[in-house]
């Protein structure tokens, strides 16, 4: 079986800094690549696509371990709750734990945020699902 793994580096730049409680939008600027096991296909988050990054909480203690953490695979993970063709929440959720893996991202923060959109994200997959991640709408990505 071949091993999760990211083809390209990330090139995002930042948009609109202020979204989002200061973490930002970011335009996706050069295809990012990356290839799941869990799903058995390589994902390509396209040029123009937009992320907030990790949907971390503002409180200290979860955002002084979590914050500013987790790009590439939250670029990911951002991706796939605006794809639901691919597969469901449960699954978008393994492949962002797979994909911190594939980066190096440490164990205890991989588990960190795994069990932060395991147990919080219903709500973004949700609203995610509704639009491509290719619009800005309010200082929201629609």
């Amino acid at each position: 079986m071949r091993k999760a793994e990211f083809l390209t580096t990330l090139n995002a730049s930042c948009v609109y800094p202020l979204a989002y409680g200061g973490r930002g939008i970011w335009h996706i600027n050069a295809p990012l690549v990356y290839y799941s096991a869990i799903l058995d296909r390589i994902i390509i988050v396209e040029v123009g696509f937009y992320t907030d990054f990790a949907s971390t909480p503002r409180c200290p203690g979860i955002y002084w371990l979590f914050g500013d953490t987790g790009k590439y695979e939250s670029v990911i993970h951002d991706w796939l709750y605006h794809h639901h063709e691919i597969c469901d929440e449960q699954t978008a959720n393994l492949v962002l734990f797979e994909a911190a893996r594939a980066i190096g991202t440490p164990k205890w923060t991989r588990v960190g945020m795994y069990l932060g959109v395991a147990f919080g994200g219903e709500s973004s997959w949700k609203e995610d699902g509704k639009g491509f991640g290719h619009t800005v709408v309010n200082g929201r990505v629609v």
